[in-house]
């Protein structure tokens, strides 16, 4: 097997493996927003600078570089640190001073690695430029001027839920990321674009305002929307549920969940059924309590005792279970 010296450090890798995922087999954490695991390399963002010999004297995107037999990989140098900075720069000149009121704060990449990687101050007065928002459905919110350009949504939106309805138009400093022809992403897996975006441009609309991630209470369990058992992360605060998130399961729903699995939570608290229907002639209509309870009665007096049946569960209050 080849072998690479990472800050010095010795490993060994897979022929084909890229100088970013040499340098996290030796341990070595890098920054990164464009590169994902489960996408295709975009090379974009630029923040995975490091530092390569035998190679041009300047910093290379580990993410996008193949690693080589004998290679010396830095990770820490005066050059890179610069460059990242560099980088971190850039990429805060447009990005809007949202984070007091970005549902992505606390969580977010962008505020991680500015804190990490950036300077400490800003060299730009100009003015920033502003991004028209985008009509995505009524699961994904978005705010544009955050945007970085890293294109996670769009590959993902083509290459794992295989509908390409999100895509980069314009060139240069005018590019921006839309749905073609403006329209909502009509896939069953768009809401997966909310945790892959690495800043605050788009997040979910059902929760937006509700919590801080600090705030929340994080329980793992599995989901039972559909018959694939997806392993979820469920966030509450005290009794309530607030948002479902994907738990990594290489086996089963790798770190995707569907929109169904992800906001059947939001029926807890809302759009909760307040009064009962009857259906007539294969129509639902309003009816009292009285009118449905007696209807109810009625079916129960004319099936034979073997044929009722209950359900029972945690969701069920004592009195209903005694009757």
């Amino acid at each position: 097997m080849p072998k690479a010296k990472v800050n010095g450090v010795e490993v060994e890798f897979e022929p084909g493996m890229t100088v970013l995922q040499v340098a996290e087999l030796a341990g070595e954490e890098i920054p990164r927003f464009c590169y994902h695991e489960r996408l295709s390399i975009a090379g974009n963002c630029r923040m995975c600078l490091v530092e390569v010999k035998p190679g041009p004297p300047k910093p290379q995107a580990s993410c996008a570089l193949p690693a080589a037999d004998n290679q010396e990989i830095f990770t820490n140098t005066p050059m890179v640190k610069k460059a990242r900075e560099g980088v971190m720069e850039f990429l805060l000149i447009n990005h809007p001073l949202d984070c007091p009121i970005c549902d992505q704060g606390g969580e977010c990449d962008l505020q991680d690695q500015a804190m990490g990687y950036g300077r400490d101050d800003s060299r730009y007065a100009d003015n920033k430029r502003a991004v028209e928002e985008k009509s995505m459905g009524p699961l994904i919110k978005t705010v544009m001027t955050r945007c970085i350009q890293c294109t996670r949504c769009v590959r993902f939106i083509t290459e794992v839920a295989g509908v390409p309805d999100i895509g980069l138009i314009s060139r240069g400093e005018d590019v921006e990321i839309t749905t073609y022809l403006g329209k909502a992403v009509a896939s069953e897996l768009s809401a997966n674009v909310i945790d892959l975006c690495p800043v605050g441009a788009l997040t979910s609309k059902p929760y937006a305002f509700n919590a801080r991630p600090w705030e929340l209470k994080k329980t793992e369990s599995v989901d039972v929307m559909d018959a694939l058992g997806s392993a979820i992360r469920v966030d509450s605060r005290g009794p309530a549920v607030l948002r479902v998130l994907p738990r990594l399961n290489e086996e089963i729903n790798e770190e995707w969940i569907s929109d169904k699995t992800r906001y059947a939570v939001d029926g807890l608290s809302r759009q909760r059924l307040d009064r009962p229907y009857l259906r007539e002639n294969g129509k639902l209509r309003p009816a009292t309590w009285a009118e449905a309870l007696a209807l109810v009665a009625d079916k129960l007096k004319a099936a034979p005792a073997d044929r009722i049946g209950v359900i029972a569960g945690d969701q069920q209050d004592a009195e209903s279970m005694k009757a």
